[in-house]
């Protein structure tokens, strides 16, 4: 009588890491207990929301209807315009100041550096909404402006600490051997430093700028006539109950939408930086045999 003996597949064993160790049974358990809990609860949340829409009739075609009418459509439109040329001003002149203020934070010069230093701090602390109101209402300027000029304030000085973190988490070697070839200092920062520490700096980037494109809602409060004003104006004017509640369903996916276009900007630009020819690996020719020079020949075995 003979036996078979049927061989079974190695079952993969999980790597541990320096940042946790490998998870035994009864912790994958205990995670997947807490992920079915978690997800049952964030099921449970949206199906009360939506219950709450339902119950209070926001579904309804009365309340939707006047979203078609083309005066409402325009009035949007306009609206989205406006933010978009806000958040378009706003944030090349945030870059152009935060990399102007990491300039002075990076300068050898200690004057510069204390007074490039005492800028970022002052307007990080500073809220955006008390400068904007500052510009408008004490320097009497238009809407516009007055927005452009607090988002350009706050968020520029972010931005300059971003810049100055960036460049400084490139290794000091790479600084070194860029001087070593006899750089300068300017050469250093614009073919050396900066060119590697744009990828570390192009998620905080990227995230700030979101913060600046939602921050461009604060110019209803100057009646500066952008995407959230719109949507006000829109909803004092209709005859039914709870009458933001259409409007905020509107507006809030396309401020999502926008932010994750931005994010997926983001995503392109990093991507086809890895794909571009100065980052890419150079093939490099097989060595050759020399040509030999006049009269020689290739080396003979000494007689005997």
């Amino acid at each position: 009588m003979t036996t078979t003996a049927t061989a079974t597949a190695p079952v993969p064993v999980p790597e541990a890491t320096a940042l946790y160790d490998i998870p035994g049974p009864r912790t994958r358990r205990r995670h997947l207990i807490y992920g079915v809990l978690s997800t049952a609860l964030i099921v449970a949340l949206v199906g009360w929301i939506l219950y709450l829409l339902f119950d209070t009739d926001q579904f309804t075609a009365t309340k939707w209807t006047p979203f078609e009418y083309k005066g409402i459509q325009e009035l949007l439109l306009r609206g989205l315009g406006n933010t978009l040329k806000a958040f378009a001003i706003a944030a090349v002149l945030s870059l152009a100041l935060g990399g102007l203020l990491a300039t002075g934070r990076l300068s050898e010069h200690r004057a510069v550096r204390w007074v490039a230093t005492l800028v970022v701090e002052f307007f990080r602390a500073m809220p955006v909404l008390v400068m904007i109101f500052f510009v408008f209402v004490a320097l009497k300027v238009q809407p516009l402006p007055a927005l452009v000029a607090g988002l350009t304030l706050y968020n520029g000085s972010v931005l300059a600490e971003v810049f100055r973190s960036g460049v400084n988490s490139v290794e000091r070697g790479q600084r070194e051997a860029a001087y070593a070839l006899g750089m300068r200092k300017t050469q250093v920062m614009s073919y050396v430093l900066v060119p590697q520490a744009v990828r570390a700096m192009l998620p905080a980037i990227i995230s700030q700028l979101v913060v600046a494109l939602k921050d461009t809602s604060l110019g209803y409060l100057i009646t500066y006539e952008e995407f959230l004003h719109a949507g006000k104006l829109i909803a004092s004017n209709l005859d039914y109950d709870l009458p933001f509640i259409p409007v905020v369903m509107v507006i809030s996916p396309i401020y999502i939408g926008m932010c994750m276009l931005l994010s997926w900007f983001a995503y392109w630009v990093s991507k086809r930086q890895r794909r571009s020819p100065k980052t890419e690996a150079v093939d490099v020719a097989p060595a050759e045999p020399g040509t030999l020079l006049p009269g020689g020949g290739p080396p003979r075995a000494p007689g005997p």
